[in-house]
């Protein structure tokens, strides 16, 4: 038995960029709604696939912004997009499946703390999404992420093979280099292969010593080690503040129990009205799944 969390904030942006705009019968723009409902089912089809749990950031700002200015804010997601993610979630919800739509987190930080909760209920819990900080949940080959458009599955090697680090190191990577993406700056020098280099032998911002000749002497050899040094010590307590932005909170109430999240095998009654009302006809057939 498995567990699907999907990542319905990426597969929004994805959809909104990668397919042309769709007019609702009101004139709305619906292209990301019908694209993630169109690659949910798709998913659904396979037997194989019984509980799931899918993400969204209702509002892009969260706790974080509360604690650091310069976060990401929802500045320069197009509106026509925004407008869509509270029909997404209605589709969701009309499909038969759990939303969490986060306001005070993040989507991130629902699935991580799914992950986190009902894991071990589980053979294997596939996170469906190439966000790299969802990286730092993945466990061996039980928790991974899985990036369904390339057929693409990261189990704890891989995420060691691709980002350099291992999981449970990711925040202290994303502090020390900077992640655009999310507002954080980074380290100033630092870089990826500095950063990988001391983590993979230290594991943590915390416990890389001060000094540089600990570092020569445990054997870790990185280009301007005396500037990284320096250059960490200056901006340690920030590295950490961006550190604690990067890592998911696992204690994110979830009113789900384990048997809330398995998928029926069909729709809720409310699916058909809501494909009219968005002006997906065809959609109401597409799933052969739900045939008998």
């Amino acid at each position: 038995m498995q567990l699907h969390l999907i990542d319905a904030t990426y597969e929004l942006f994805r959809a909104f960029h990668a397919l042309p705009p769709i007019k609702a019968p009101d004139g709305g723009d619906v292209a990301a709604v019908y694209g993630l409902l169109s690659s949910l089912l798709s998913l659904l089809k396979d037997p194989a696939v019984t509980h799931l749990g899918c993400a969204t950031d209702h509002t892009v700002e969260s706790f974080r912004n509360q604690l650091f200015a310069g976060y990401k804010t929802g500045d320069g997601v197009p509106e026509v997009l925004m407008r869509q993610f509270p029909l997404a979630e209605e589709g969701l919800r009309a499909l038969g499946l759990v939303v969490w739509p986060m306001v005070d987190f993040e989507a991130d930080d629902a699935l991580a703390a799914a992950a986190h909760r009902w894991g071990d209920a589980f053979e294997r819990v596939l996170i469906c999404s190439v966000d790299k900080d969802l990286a730092q949940c993945v466990r061996g080959d039980h928790v991974v992420l899985w990036d369904r458009r390339r057929e693409k599955v990261y189990d704890e090697p891989a995420v060691v093979a691709k980002w350099g680090v291992a999981p449970r190191s990711i925040p202290d990577l994303l502090a020390l280099i900077g992640d655009a993406a999310d507002g954080l700056p980074g380290v100033p020098g630092w870089g990826a292969k500095s950063a990988a280099a001391l983590l993979t032998a230290y594991g943590t911002i915390e416990a890389i010593p001060p000094d540089p000749a600990a570092w020569a002497a445990a054997g870790v050899k990185v280009r301007g080690a005396d500037r990284l040094a320096a250059s960490l010590r200056e901006r340690r307590d920030d590295a950490l503040l961006w550190k604690r932005l990067a890592t998911l909170r696992t204690d994110v109430p979830l009113a789900e129990d384990l048997e809330g999240l398995r998928w029926r095998g069909v729709p809720r009654p409310a699916f058909a009205a809501f494909c009219e009302r968005m002006g997906f006809r065809k959609m109401v057939d597409r799933p052969t799944r739900w045939e008998g």
